[in-house]
């Protein structure tokens, strides 16, 4: 063999050398950046285990319990905690559940009607008023929360779930607006200009092409929304008072503040419950979730 011949083979077996130690050292990176990313997801997820191997615990081994899994499990503690308070917990959770529905639908209907008249209507003072909406982003809701209260106070609507759900009925959500005009901007014109030749009217372009056309965004919008809602605190601690119209949050605080001896495990129970219909809506809608938000990333 000549000795070009033998420096072409060398310099194969080389390159194949190379080109294997490269492949390990990939697939070893790959191994501890997958191990990485276990440490962390178990770091975060071990708060959530324990609390729930804490809802099967008795009473006294809760505060010396370390691992997620429980050595004993009783369903004590659900039981007596659905039924520690005058009123049944189902009850909070139809407060929630209400509260919950009517704000996911007035925010994605009466927000997507807002967004429809920013992106695709042409009237006087439209990016006058769509600048206003925006800031109001930047002002804290402890801003407005005294005069909004005195507001409801005069309705005569304290200690009822309207201060909670009509303002979601009026497209008061700026952010939801935000997100939806952003998508609304992206569906070509040329279908809105030809449904106007054909004479549809700004209401039915709404109903029959930008709505269809947007299920994306309205997925996302109702999720979220959902989401703030049921895990909402603040407000319905400021408007509500009586015990038969908390919402499941209020409800776990009435937990933390019991006089009537310690209630941890109780507490911990309800709030297994409580984070059941937020980890559901996860699991079942987090590929609208994220195809919204790709979607609304990859456009314009």
């Amino acid at each position: 063999m000549s000795d070009a011949a033998l420096d072409i083979a060398g310099l194969r077996a080389r390159l194949a050398g190379s080109r294997a130690r490269a492949h390990r050292l990939h697939r070893l990176h790959r191994l501890l950046r997958h191990c990485g990313l276990v440490v962390l997801c178990a770091a975060a997820l071990y708060p959530l285990l324990w609390m729930v191997a804490a809802s099967f615990l008795p009473e006294d081994e809760i505060l010396t319990a370390i691992s997620p899994i429980p050595k004993s499990w009783s369903l004590h503690n659900y039981t007596a905690g659905w039924n520690a308070f005058d009123v049944s917990f189902t009850r909070f959770y139809l407060n929630s559940a209400l509260i919950a529905a009517i704000s996911v639908v007035g925010n994605v209907f009466a927000s997507s009607l807002a967004a429809f008249a920013f992106a695709r209507l042409r009237f006087p003072g439209r990016g006058l008023l769509f600048g206003l909406m925006l800031l109001t982003l930047m002002i804290p809701a402890h801003v407005t929360l005294i005069p909004q209260y005195v507001l409801f106070q005069n309705l005569d609507w304290i200690d009822s779930i309207l201060p909670l759900v009509v303002p979601k009925l009026l497209g008061c959500d700026a952010f939801f607006i935000f997100l939806m005009v952003q998508f609304f901007r992206t569906i070509p014109r040329e279908i809105e200009e030809a449904a106007r030749m054909d004479g549809c009217s700004p209401w039915r372009i709404y109903r029959r092409i930008i709505m269809p056309l947007s299920t994306p965004v309205l997925a996302t919008a109702a999720i979220f929304s959902f989401i703030f809602t049921w895990d909402d605190f603040f407000g319905p601690l400021i408007y509500l008072s009586s015990t038969e119209n908390f919402n499941v949050p209020l409800a776990l605080r009435a937990f933390a503040g019991s006089d009537e001896g310690s209630s941890l495990g109780q507490l911990f129970a309800m709030a297994t419950l409580s984070v059941m219909p937020v980890f559901l809506v996860f699991v079942f809608c987090q590929r609208l979730v994220i195809s919204g938000a790709a979607g609304l990333g990859l456009k314009r």
